[in-house]
Parts: C-alpha cells; sequence; structure tokens
C-alpha cells in the first residue's frame, strides 16, 4: 500500500475545506436585529436590519503560506536538494498555487451567480441586485464583504418563507426559515443566528476538512464575522414549543418571544406556533 503523505495532501485538504465552505456559507449576520409578528389568521410581517456580509468579497489570509522546499530522496535516503531542485519544486509550487486560486475563482464565480468576488465591482452589483428585490429597503457597502441593510416585507403566510432568498444564487443560506403545516402550526427556525452564525447545512463535514486541513500544516479562510443581536417574535397563536432562555412572556399583541444572539451561541432559534386551523382541501 502506498504510503499517504499527509504533508503533500495538506494544500488539497485546505482546498476541499475552503471549497466546502465557499458552497454552504456564502452570508453571515453581524450586528443585527430582526423581528417576526405572526398572527393566527395567516398574516405576517418579518423585518431584518443591520448588517449583512457576504463572505467571499471579505478580505481573506493568503492560505497558501510561504514555499518549504522539500528534502530529496535518493532510493529511500534523504539528501539535501541542490539548487536547481529547490528551483523546480518552487516553480511546481507557484503552478499549483496559482491553479488553486483560479479554480476557487471559478468556484465562487458559480455559487454567486456570475460575480466576480475579485471584481472591484462586484459588491456594487450584489447592492443593486438586492434593490431589485421585494423587501430591501436599504443596501449600502460598507467594505470587506459588509453591507449595512433593511428588509422588511408583510403578507399571508400561505407558503413557506424563507430569508434571505438571493436572485441567481444558487445556494445562498438561511438565516430564518417559517415552515407552514397542513394542521396550521408554523415551525420557526433561524440557523443564521446559531452557532457561527452561517446556517451551514454541511457544518459538521466543513469544519472536520478545516480542521484536517489546519492539523496538517495547511491554512483554512473560515474567519466568520463577530455576530450580535436580537431575534424577536410575537404573537396571538398558541406557543406549542420554544427554546427562548426565559420562555414567552405577555405581550399587548399576545406573547413575545425574545432571542439574544452571539458568536458564542450554542442553539440557533426555533419554536413551534399554532395558528388557526387551516380550512380542509
Amino acid at each position: 500500500m502506498k504510503h499517504f503523505d499527509v504533508k503533500r495532501a495538506a494544500p488539497a485538504i485546505a482546498a476541499v475545506a475552503g471549497l466546502l465552505l465557499l458552497a454552504g456559507c456564502l452570508l453571515a449576520p453581524g450586528r443585527f436585529g430582526s423581528e417576526l409578528d405572526l398572527r393566527q389568521d395567516g398574516r405576517f410581517a418579518f423585518r431584518y436590519t443591520g448588517e449583512l456580509y457576504l463572505l467571499p468579497l471579505a478580505k481573506k489570509p493568503d492560505g497558501a503560506g510561504a514555499f518549504e522546499p522539500e528534502e530529496c530522496d535518493d532510493d529511500g535516503e534523504t539528501r539535501a536538494c541542490t539548487e536547481a531542485e529547490i528551483a523546480a519544486q518552487r516553480e511546481d509550487w507557484e503552478r499549483s498555487r496559482a491553479s488553486k486560486a483560479q479554480g476557487e475563482a471559478e468556484m465562487a464565480k458559480a455559487f454567486l451567480g456570475g460575480l466576480d468576488p475579485s471584481d472591484p465591482k462586484a459588491a456594487q452589483e450584489f447592492a443593486e441586485r438586492l434593490r431589485r428585490q421585494a423587501g430591501w429597503r436599504k443596501v449600502e457597502y460598507r467594505g470587506d464583504g459588509r453591507f449595512d441593510v433593511d428588509f422588511a416585507i408583510n403578507g399571508t403566510l400561505d407558503h413557506d418563507f424563507v430569508f434571505p432568498t438571493i436572485e441567481r444564487f444558487p445556494m445562498a443560506n438561511a438565516f430564518v426559515t417559517l415552515s407552514l403545516r397542513d394542521d396550521g402550526t408554523v415551525r420557526i427556525d433561524a440557523p443564521g443566528f446559531g452557532p457561527g452564525g452561517s446556517g451551514m447545512p454541511m457544518q459538521g463535514l466543513m469544519m472536520a476538512a478545516a480542521a484536517a486541513a489546519e492539523e496538517q500544516g495547511g491554512k483554512t479562510t473560515t474567519n466568520l464575522p463577530e455576530m450580535e443581536g436580537t431575534f424577536v417574535v410575537r404573537t396571538d397563536g398558541e406557543i406549542r414549543a420554544n427554546n427562548t432562555e426565559e420562555g414567552p412572556a405577555p405581550d399587548p399583541s399576545g406573547q413575545v418571544m425574545t432571542w439574544e444572539v452571539s458568536s458564542a451561541g450554542t442553539t440557533a432559534p426555533t419554536a413551534l406556533v399554532q395558528l388557526a386551523p387551516r380550512t380542509a382541501r
């Protein structure tokens, strides 16, 4: 069996971890406030104000590190490499680094609906794309992947609701989801306000890949912005379950649930609310 060289494999592991993280975590909250008002008759109003990060636009450290020559081998015996051999190693390393950067750039464009993160105009194009969508009252770019936004929308919950949805983004991760059931209950989940602030569906796999890369000397660009905010849900429906610290509290409009959210949090907000039974079909 051929020996597995973990040192040689580290850049590949780091690359896989980076692409997995890119695939599962395009967006992240920063400092924010978010509110949901949910009525028994299905009317709802949702708002998110504060910071929204488009992570591929954020500044990242160079994960490649500095070139380090490897030892040369003659029939199983290691020796110091000649200058020519070191030069050849450096050339291979630089070629591999350039190829990896190009591959990651193409992958990023695919996940970003054609936006090129290296293009100085990408942030403005993303902002304009959001402004065209219903609900986005304010979208201003502040640099380093950070946007100040104000999103508000209302309607009748006769179907599931997800925030945010981004035009031409095939895999935008959800901050908040409302799942409507046939018995009139609504499950509220806020994966984007949970651990890591990313709502990543492949979080375990990605973290394992990133840890493996770092253990073997690779580096991944996994730094997430600091998250700090409040998620408030008001309803006149029956609260059947929730994971707030203090439980529901009385409110002029019924009851209110409040979650204090931070990067140090251990669980994502969730609740189950019974609305008026739906008409049989």
